[in-house]
């Protein structure tokens, strides 16, 4: 079979799948002081034993035989991220691409891989707060990936790796998978008002009550950015069957999978080329305008007309100073060359992860999973 060749070190499994967290979530991040630290720590409580799922899987099931697939899906989901889509109101959003890593990786394997990318985000560039880790893992790193994962099986139902149904259910999981994921954000923002306020009814941190938050985040995920999610997550899909449908082998049937399959690894070549065009058009993403609601400073907020700073997020906002914050260098440099330079300073940082991760986990598993 293709992907069987047990002597690629499972380092590079970790990495390339790491990777691919690093690409699959930079969307919804929750900056610190939109949370109050209760809320945060039942976040973190409710994310601990998919995480404790997640390593279990992983050191079970993965080995190197799915390398050449994670990487494809790494790269990819790290380039379509960086192209931001304009949002009504001025502010902006992107495709994920965290239903692409539950359909190829699986929802339980893609938990951890994504969290540790969302840790990255939030330590060295400032994208996601650091309290507020556990609630962003709980809403990419997990609604997201286990809502796509399960409307793709239920709609291809171990259908053939060739059948349509496979790429309609990857779309429409990625669509309802992001959605969901925005819903839950909505929902934590929206609660904050009501829970958390001084004694004269201000709010100390997200100041919109759930009839602004939840259709501020649901409403333009639906009908732009989760289109763009679903749509990204299907043509991918649609690729992969005609140029290897034998990334299917772990969704599919034993009897359904595809009979052939060439023994050696076929050349990336063609892919990796097509990769690295879309890598130089990523400064593309930075000509969309505006911030993502729901990550707007105390500064941006009263600029939009609310009036006033609430204390709590005043008093957390720069509760951490990320060395690369927003993914600029700390020198001058053009922007567009800057955010290129910074992605690739994030794989770099992913990769001593993966090392480090390897050596905790994957490396320590059963020899059945080697």
């Amino acid at each position: 079979m293709f992907f069987r060749n047990d002597r690629i070190p499972r380092f590079f499994l970790a990495w390339y799948g790491l990777l691919a967290a690093w690409l699959a979530t930079t969307a919804m991040h929750i900056p610190d002081g939109y949370l109050s630290p209760a809320t945060s720590l039942v976040m973190f409580l409710l994310v601990l034993p998919f995480w404790a799922r997640g390593v279990q899987s992983l050191r079970q099931t993965a080995n190197a035989r799915s390398v050449p697939v994670i990487a494809l899906a790494a790269a990819f989901s790290f380039l379509i991220m960086m192209f931001n889509i304009p949002l009504p109101g001025g502010t902006t959003g992107h495709a994920v691409g965290g239903a692409l890593a539950a359909v190829v990786l699986g929802p339980e394997i893609a938990v951890i891989v994504i969290s540790t990318a969302l840790v990255i985000q939030a330590f060295f560039f400032g994208d996601g707060g650091i309290l507020a880790i556990g609630a962003n893992c709980f809403n990419m790193a997990v609604v997201l990936p286990y809502v796509a994962a399960s409307v793709y099986r239920a709609v291809s139902a171990d259908r053939p790796a060739a059948s349509r149904r496979r790429a309609i259910g990857a779309g429409l999981g990625g669509w309802a998978g992001l959605t969901a994921a925005a819903f839950f954000a909505g929902l934590e923002f929206g609660i904050q008002p009501a829970l958390f306020h001084t004694a004269d009814g201000a709010p100390l941190y997200a100041p919109y009550p759930l009839s602004v938050a939840l259709p501020a985040m649901v409403i333009p995920h639906a009908l732009l950015a989760s289109v763009a999610e679903g749509t990204v997550t299907a043509l991918v899909v649609v690729y992969l069957q005609r140029a290897n449908p034998a990334v299917f082998r772990f969704e599919t049937a034993p009897e359904l999978q595809p009979a052939a399959v060439p023994a050696r690894q076929p050349r990336w070549r063609t892919q990796w080329i097509l990769l690295a065009a879309l890598a130089c058009a990523t400064p593309l993403g930075l000509l969309a305008p505006g911030t993502a609601w729901g990550e707007w400073n105390s500064q941006e907020l009263v600029q939009r007309g609310l009036g006033f700073v609430p204390q709590g997020l005043a008093r957390l906002e720069n509760l951490w100073g990320a060395p690369f914050s927003g993914y600029s260098l700390p020198f001058s440099i053009d922007p567009a060359l800057g955010y290129v330079l910074s992605a690739v300073l994030g794989v770099a940082l992913i990769a001593f992860l993966a090392w480090l991760y390897t050596s905790l986990f994957v490396l320590g598993g059963s020899p059945e999973s080697r």
